[in-house]
This record gives structure tokens, C-alpha cells and sequence, in this order.
């Protein structure tokens, strides 16, 4: 069984259908980048995976336990052990204006309260110097550069240990500059073996970061596979149309 399986899901916001039955699964260690369009159900896809979006039909496997088995979510006990499994990085990075960059970090443990205040402080430092910005802990996210505050973002989302890391479009905020800031991070991670979902517009990325490529449009997946076989030999016209526009 692989790590995450989708099967057939649905989401339709009043009548607009935004998901069309997408199936597809991931791998522990796979770096999948979700590529296409805007308004083609990318975020809304990886906002279901933790039930930020609900669906209304289809199933959602993580490590072989059912977060949704045919539109039908489980108990919101068993629910939440699911999600807590996977960190999410945003797009606008929503960090707490109001806390310092280690306090953003230490506020989800610290209201979980599964560790010694010692255990995650010291947790916190290490993964601010993972992303270059230990000496930004004490810092207000107003003073930080927008790259920083998304690598901060992803700092925070490591705190609790998740097995897979879900990005929406992390670098769309960024100038060139400090999009390669964030993506470098996000290489590292991929050189550790981080399982990861990232819904991106940066080909570059996807084509020598990501070990798989998922190509959709109007809701549904089109094409998919490697780096390779997406960027070299697609097979689908409405995947050459859309490469011939970004590349």
C-alpha cells in the first residue's frame, strides 16, 4: 500500500465541480509536484488532504488508515491523529504577527502539551538554524523579509514532526531572490528524504527537484509521471500547450 492513496475525489462548491474524481498516490520519500493552471483544483486538492476543504466524495488513505472512505470522513478523533501526521506550508505564510520567530514555532507544541517546554525550545532553535534564521528567533515576522517568513513558515510546520509536508505554491508571494531562498530549503528537505505534495508554478523545481509530476487541468489530473516524462516527452496536448507556455 503506498504511503498516501486518493481515490476518485470530488469537490464541488455549490455547482461549480472543482475536483473531478482524482486518483493518484504517493510514496514515503516521494517529492510530487502538483503542476497546471490556475483555477485547476491544485490547492483545493492538497487543502482536502487535511480537511481544510471537505469532499464530497471519494476516499483519502494516509499509512493505510482512512481519513475519508467514500465521501464518509472518520471520527473526528481518528481524523485528527491523520492530520497531524502531515505539515502544511501556505502561500501567505500566517504567521502570528504578534509572536516572536520562535514563539510561532513553539506555540503548536506548547498547546499540545505532549513535551517538555526544554524539548521543544531546543527543537525550535535547530530547525531556525536548518533554514538560516537562528539569528532571527527573537525577531517580530513584520521585520522579516518575505522569503524569511517562509522559511520560517516551514520551520514551523517541521515542529511536530510530520511524515509528509504539504506546500501551496510557497514561493508565489516571492521575487526571484528570495524564491530561491525558499526553494533551496525545500531541496534540502527533498536530499533528506522528506515526503512531500507541492503544489508549484516553479518548473525548474519540479523538473530536477521532484521525483513525479502531476499535470491537472479543469479539475482533473491529465498527465502524469516523472520529471522526464512530463517535461520531455508529455504525452497529452493539453500538457504541450501549457509547457510551451511556462518553459
Amino acid at each position: 500500500m503506498s504511503f498516501i492513496e486518493v481515490n476518485n475525489l470530488q469537490k464541488s462548491f455549490g455547482p461549480l465541480e472543482v475536483l473531478k474524481g482524482l486518483t493518484f498516490a504517493v510514496e514515503k520519500n516521494d517529492v510530487l509536484a502538483i503542476i497546471g493552471p490556475s483555477g485547476s483544483g491544485k490547492s483545493t486538492m492538497l487543502r482536502s488532504l487535511i480537511q481544510l476543504e471537505e469532499v464530497n466524495g471519494g476516499s483519502i488513505t494516509v499509512d493505510g488508515d482512512n481519513l475519508v472512505s467514500d465521501g464518509v470522513y472518520a471520527k473526528p478523533a481518528d481524523s485528527k491523529k491523520i492530520i497531524a501526521r502531515m505539515g502544511m506550508v501556505f502561500q501567505q505564510f500566517n504567521l502570528f504577527p504578534h509572536l516572536t520567530v520562535k514563539q510561532n514555532l513553539e506555540l503548536a507544541p506548547k498547546l499540545v502539551k505532549k513535551e517538555q517546554a526544554k524539548a521543544y525550545s531546543d527543537r525550535s532553535i535547530e530547525l531556525l538554524e536548518k533554514v538560516g534564521l537562528a539569528d532571527k528567533r527573537d525577531e517580530l515576522p513584520s521585520r522579516l523579509s518575505g522569503g524569511q517568513k517562509q522559511r520560517v513558515a516551514i520551520a514551523r510546520a517541521l515542529m511536530m514532526n510530520p511524515d509528509i509536508l504539504l506546500f501551496d505554491e510557497p514561493t508565489s508571494a516571492l521575487d526571484p531572490q528570495l524564491t530561491k531562498e525558499v526553494l533551496s530549503v525545500m531541496k534540502k528537505l527533498a536530499e533528506e528524504h522528506m515526503t512531500m505534495i507541492v503544489v508549484t508554478h516553479e518548473m525548474e523545481f519540479a523538473s530536477s527537484v521532484a521525483n513525479r509530476v502531476i499535470f491537472m487541468d479543469e479539475g482533473k489530473i491529465v498527465e502524469e509521471g516523472t520529471p522526464r516524462d512530463i517535461f520531455q516527452t508529455p504525452k497529452k496536448q493539453r500538457t504541450k500547450q501549457f509547457l510551451n507556455y511556462e518553459l
